[in-house]
């Protein structure tokens, strides 16, 4: 039951943030605060759930080279997508959160096989909230770039619906997996996401709201850190 809950509310966020963007009204600062909230909210479950548990199954130097890896991928990726997307066109913003939700979420589903109940609370709680304001500016973008309202929200369903599936996944067909594989797995999933962070996430807050751009990120690590000393 608690999976099943967790994989729909992060992957819900997308969908939310889809009819949020499409034909919601939200001012730009807004927008900002939001994202940069996010943000701040998922670098501290990257450490906590990603990183450090990654760190107490292998070797350290294994661990930073997955991570790097993770890094490195979403950078090259990101940057073919910004030349043959455009990245201002709301496909590239798509693109990020896909290349770093797959393993993100593979790794939410290895996190929910042995992490506590409130611990994998957490995780999905920085997710959804950064999947929310995300999908809610890609959305936004498509449809002012001349996208169909139905087909911008079909897409955002079926990213969804893929990054459900990558949990799923990492839940069942990761379970008998050696805690060594896992923890590459998380460490990459990591890599990916603070790439994504620095490239995709935190430079939009920035251009959006930069005057309150640094407090929102602030707020966001300080609740998720608060979750976490609670678990």
């Amino acid at each position: 039951m608690l999976v099943a809950l967790v994989i729909c509310a992060t992957s819900g966020a997308l969908v939310l943030g889809a009819i949020w963007g499409i034909y919601g009204r939200f001012s730009a600062r807004l927008e900002g605060f939001l994202v940069a909230f996010a943000g701040g909210a998922l670098i501290v479950s990257v450490m906590l759930e990603l990183l450090q548990p990654a760190s107490e199954k292998a070797v350290l130097w294994a661990v930073l080279g997955s991570f790097g890896s993770g890094a490195v991928a979403f950078t090259l990726v990101d940057l073919w997508i910004d030349r043959k997307v455009g990245e201002d066109s709301g496909g590239g913003l798509l693109a990020a959160i896909i290349m770093d939700g797959v393993p993100e979420n593979l790794a939410l589903g290895v996190v929910l096989i042995s992490v506590e109940p409130v611990g994998a609370l957490a995780l999905s709680a920085s997710i959804f909230l950064s999947n929310l304001p995300e999908a809610a500016g890609g959305a936004k973008e498509m449809r002012d770039a001349g996208w169909k309202s139905h087909k911008v929200l079909m897409l955002w369903l079926f990213t969804a619906a893929l990054l459900s599936g990558a949990a799923v996944v990492g839940y069942l067909a990761l379970a008998s997996a050696t805690q060594g594989t896992l923890a590459l797995i998380q460490s990459f999933a990591a890599g990916a996401v603070v790439a994504s962070l620095a490239t995709e996430v935190f430079p939009k807050a920035y251009r959006e709201d930069h005057e309150l751009a640094g407090i929102a990120v602030a707020l966001g690590v300080a609740l998720a850190f608060a979750l976490h000393q609670i678990a």
